[in-house]
């Protein structure tokens, strides 16, 4: 059974064909980091006015590369929440279009919960219960999965998440954007016990992050207090001193995300840790996951890298289990931000 998938929460484009929940015959994603980069972020309006560009072409390529046409679509699968208004608007409507014209079902994804599930697309069966962690540019998430379906939220970032930081402090330190690979890059070249920036909440009961005052720590290590938008514009800094900051902004991430999914997951008695969105591709958190997991007897199971960023694979993955589930949406249904 073929469910196509259309993902636009943010500001990736992007359509799939999946069938039977598990095997992904296409999967078109289409980046707007060249249009966003001079902002050093996501801008809503233009990311929306992007996909009405886009999604067509997109839609068509999955269809196209999965040697597929409309006739063979059992279901369409789009997201629906969480992510900006206007672009989820537009993945929405493209998806309403298309489940009335052909006639078959509207399936409505959770994007962190398709996140989750994109580790199911890279072959493996986690152990459940799970906890899961989604690590992204706008969230930063734990939640106790049950079922491919059923994931309860036991915490979140209380303010920027884990990517939104990453793409703060390449700003701050001229890196460049997406941040999250920039910042990544740099690192590798330093040292992250150079500067004892924050560990935010660390030791906090509960599954809660912050990360904005690690990120504030950043900007004061680069440059003082009181700093204004043009100073972080004039700023110049050695090769050095720029990959010490990436590496030990870096490491103080990945000591907090690291050490709060692990104890949570002990908390919980869970059997395995889950991990998706798109900080989940950083290499340094990943090595760090597998050491903590093997050395706390937990089963880890990492998204595949290339479903680590937004894409509709996983939306179409997860549309198929609901469907199944006999969850179909109205076209009534709203995007919800």
């Amino acid at each position: 059974m073929n469910i196509l998938g259309i993902e636009t929460s943010c500001d990736e484009t992007a359509a799939a064909v999946v069938e039977d929940g598990v095997r992904v015959l296409s999967s078109v994603v289409s980046t707007q980091h060249t249009l966003h980069e001079r902002f050093g972020g996501v801008v809503p309006e233009l990311a929306s006015r992007a996909h009405i560009e886009n999604i067509l072409a997109v839609t068509d390529q999955a269809l196209a590369d999965a040697g597929l046409s409309l006739s063979d679509v059992a279901a369409v699968a789009a997201t629906t929440t969480p992510g900006l208004i206007g672009a989820l608007l537009v993945g929405v409507t493209a998806a309403k279009t298309l489940s009335w014209v052909l006639d078959v079902p509207l399936l409505a994804a959770n994007h962190l919960h398709a996140h989750i599930y994109a580790v199911w697309l890279g072959g493996t069966r986690p152990e459940l219960p799970a906890v899961s962690l989604v690590v992204s540019g706008g969230h930063t998430s734990l939640f106790r999965t049950t079922s491919e379906l059923s994931h309860e939220l036991l915490g979140a970032t209380v303010d920027d998440a884990a990517g939104e930081a990453f793409d703060k402090v390449a700003n701050i330190l001229r890196l460049g954007y997406p941040g999250g690979p920039a910042v990544e890059r740099a690192a590798a070249g330093g040292n992250g016990a150079a500067v004892a920036f924050p560990r935010v909440m660390l030791d906090a009961a509960g599954a809660d992050f912050s990360f904005s005052g690690l990120k504030t720590a950043v900007l004061y290590h680069c440059l003082g207090q009181n700093v204004s938008k043009g100073d972080i514009e004039r700023a110049h800094y050695t090769p050095q001193f720029v990959a010490d900051a990436a590496a030990s902004f870096q490491e103080a991430v990945v000591d907090v995300v690291v050490e709060k999914t692990c104890a949570t997951a002990a908390r919980c008695c869970a059997s395995s840790i889950i991990v998706g969105g798109g900080v989940a591709a950083n290499a340094r958190l990943r090595e760090r996951l597998a050491q903590e997991a093997s050395a706390r007897g937990l089963a880890l199971h990492l998204a595949p890298r290339n479903l680590c960023t937004d894409n509709a694979a996983m939306t179409a993955g997860l549309g198929w289990h609901l469907l199944r589930a006999g969850a179909a949406a109205p076209l009534t249904v709203e995007a919800e931000p």
